[in-house]
């Protein structure tokens, strides 16, 4: 494959056993950098084995965060960034269809989505709720904005579950989502991902209580998004959309096991915003 003139942007905190396999996904890419949280583990060292360049990052309690400070103090080599989770990996097909691109020079837009396929223990699920973020981008034309959400329970070093906001507000209906997808291993660890949806669902129940969530680049997800926060019994709404209306069920045992686990993620952010009012009356 072709050298493909984005650079990558890979955060990690204490990623060692994921880390190498994650590089090694990156078929096509040569400026690879690791945005690394002090890491207490060989992260840093199996980074660099691999061929990546690494940073230290450490969070000094205000804005930027992680992915803002990135774009801003890496020396990165091209305009172009693709932003990953050490748990995200590329797919041949999302490599090839990214270096299409540029080798057509058919870039008339300033972002991409790019869809993630969930994998349950060694199953990735085709059905259900697909995530999908604004990961392949000019980082001159993007920012992840200062959403005030420092003192927040829950809150981290990394800008939140929300997709950074055009500068330039005349291209928010024109942002595609590529065809191919990557497979993101979040269930590959299940103790440290019920220690994480605990944060993000304080964190979330928060930004809905204080009106803090960025303003979505798509204007029809803007919508939506707040529509569905507004919505009662969100737990149950997500089940059935995950499971039955997106074919969750399809996928078995682990389809259930998904749709399950998104439905009690949002129990928790209700939980967490009736326990908030109760506090602040």
């Amino acid at each position: 494959m072709a050298s493909i003139p984005v650079s990558v942007i890979i955060l990690t905190k204490n990623e060692e056993r994921r880390i190498a396999q994650t590089i090694a996904c990156l078929d096509g890419f040569e400026d690879i950098w690791v945005v690394d949280s002090q890491s207490g583990d060989d992260t840093a060292a199996l980074a660099k084995g691999a061929g990546a360049q690494t940073v230290d990052f450490s969070w000094n309690g205000h804005y930027p965060k992680k992915k803002q400070w990135a774009l801003n103090n890496v020396a990165l080599r091209h305009d172009w960034v693709l932003m990953l989770d050490a748990d995200e990996r590329m797919t041949p097909a999302l490599n090839a269809e990214i270096c299409a691109l540029f080798s057509a020079a058919a870039l008339d837009v300033s972002g991409y989505f790019v869809k993630g396929l969930y994998r349950v223990g060694d199953q990735i699920l085709r059905f259900g709720q697909i995530n999908k973020k604004l990961m392949l981008f000019n980082r001159h034309d993007f920012v992840f904005p200062d959403v005030g959400d420092e003192g927040f329970v829950g809150g981290w070093e990394v800008e939140g579950h929300y997709q950074p906001i055009l500068l330039d507000q005349s291209q928010l209906s024109a942002l595609p989502t590529l065809k191919a997808h990557l497979i993101h291993d979040a269930f590959d660890d299940i103790a440290a991902l019920d220690k994480r949806h605990q944060n993000y669902a304080s964190w979330e129940a928060l930004m809905c209580l204080h009106g803090r969530w960025p303003q979505d680049p798509v204007p029809w997800r803007q919508r939506l998004k707040k529509l569905f926060r507004a919505l009662p019994l969100r737990w149950g709404i997500v089940f059935v959309y995950s499971y039955i209306v997106k074919g969750g069920v399809c996928d078995g045992r682990a389809g259930l096991a998904f749709a399950r686990q998104r439905a009690l993620y949002y129990k928790d952010i209700a939980r967490y915003k009736r326990r908030y009012k109760a506090e602040a009356k």
